[in-house]
């Protein structure tokens, strides 16, 4: 019983740094209201007039689309169309103790628009748009995260926007959205010996319930050099990495990491700053995700701007792992924030020509007298009692 309580406490501590907003009609299954056209239609126009979208406001030319002949969507389900002008809006109410992390899906409307389909993602303080790309997956769908995070809107009511954008290559083709997700993630404040924040990915984005394609992250062209505003937390993104789970993929330690997909680059920083002089050790996890990506990984550690190392595994796509390790003497400024940063450049693909690269996990920054970085005033207990309480469940 005694053990029983303490899952319950550790699962209970894991809540307390997810906060999962709960979007009315997030997919879409609730249809518009007073709908005239023949039920069976795939893409059915609506009205800002006449019909209403339950949870959301729309306007601009939006379908409302059913799963089938050279559409697909999570489950099969059902989902929006943006065209010329098209805009949807939900707004919530946020808690001012998290910051929000948006998940969406995004598709083409046929196959011969896979290239050319993009949505404008709109948060309170900025936006980004996002392009599907058909080399990052097999489904003719996609899920990215976008970072809703906004220092100077804590109260009152949050606001979450998708457009279409503007398309001269193919005006036939406009993007479709589908199961959108908000997550809100408590800033951490547990402190351990581990220099870096987030060091294992377990605090992130959520994942589409039908999706073993995992979450596309990309480099934030408002925050190029901001963790903060990352939908990973304290991490920022270079190029496009994609975030997946052990339900689906080979994750080398806890429930989820970072795969490096993107070549030219792709990667993760962390900014640190060190309080002393002394001698520093980062570990870390490289391995493959078990699927099917074959090749030679090549994966970088930069430590400020004049440390480097590689490192090499030659991958044969069944989720094998490597541990490795590297020691050297911090001198930096106790008011420099240095940057250290896990990269790839080279590029691979899997059986079925979808870019795929090195897995990242288990970063450990450790300091030789046991000191803390200034990251430290940060640190939650989120790994912690999110490891602890899966360890837990597994064993009993």
């Amino acid at each position: 019983m005694a053990l029983v309580n303490l899952i319950f406490i550790l699962l209970f501590l894991v809540s307390l740094v997810y906060s999962k907003v709960t979007l009315e009609n997030s997919g879409f299954e609730s249809p518009p209201t007073n709908l005239t056209t023949n039920s069976t239609s795939q893409f059915i126009l609506l009205d800002t007039k006449t019909n209403r979208i339950p949870g959301w406001s729309f306007n601009g030319t939006v379908w409302y689309v059913t799963a089938g002949e050279n559409v697909s969507l999570p489950g099969n389900g059902h989902g929006v169309q943006l065209g010329p002008n098209g805009m949807i809006n939900q707004t919530f109410k946020p808690d001012g103790n998290y910051d929000y992390v948006l998940t969406f899906t995004l598709a083409p409307s046929s196959p011969d628009c896979a290239n050319s389909t993009s949505v404008n993602v709109s948060g309170p303080s900025a936006s980004e748009v996002f392009f599907f790309r058909e080399s990052l997956g097999t489904e003719m769908w996609q899920t990215y995260a976008y970072s809703l995070w906004s220092q100077e809107n804590k109260k009152g009511l949050m606001s979450l926007q998708i457009q279409s954008t503007s398309n001269s290559n193919n005006i036939t083709c406009w993007p479709i959205v589908d199961t959108i997700l908000v997550t809100g993630i408590h800033g951490p404040r547990w402190y351990s010996d581990n220099g870096f924040v987030n060091s294992g990915f377990e605090v992130g984005p959520a994942f589409i319930e039908n999706s073993s394609q995992g979450v596309l992250l990309e480099a934030d062209s408002s925050y190029p050099d901001s963790s903060v505003q990352s939908p990973l937390q304290y991490w920022t993104i270079l190029g496009i990495v994609k975030y997946i789970d052990s339900k689906h993929y080979a994750v080398p330690r806890g429930g989820r990491a970072v795969e490096l997909v993107s070549g030219n680059p792709s990667g993760i920083v962390s900014s640190v700053g060190f309080l002393k002089h002394g001698q520093v050790t980062i570990d870390f996890i490289m391995g493959d995700a078990n699927d099917s990506c074959v090749g030679d990984f090549l994966v970088f550690l930069q430590v400020g701007d004049t440390m480097i190392w590689n490192f090499t595994m030659r991958s044969i796509g069944v989720g094998s792992r490597e541990a490795h390790s590297v020691t050297f003497m911090a001198e930096f400024s106790n008011t420099e924030s240095v940057l250290i940063s896990f990269t790839s450049f080279n590029e691979t693909r899997t059986s079925n020509n979808v870019l795929c690269g090195p897995v990242i996990d288990s970063t450990v920054l450790r300091f030789s007298d046991g000191l803390h970085s200034k990251a430290h005033k940060d640190i939650g207990l989120v790994t912690f009692s999110f490891l602890l309480a899966m360890t837990l469940l597994i064993f009993v």
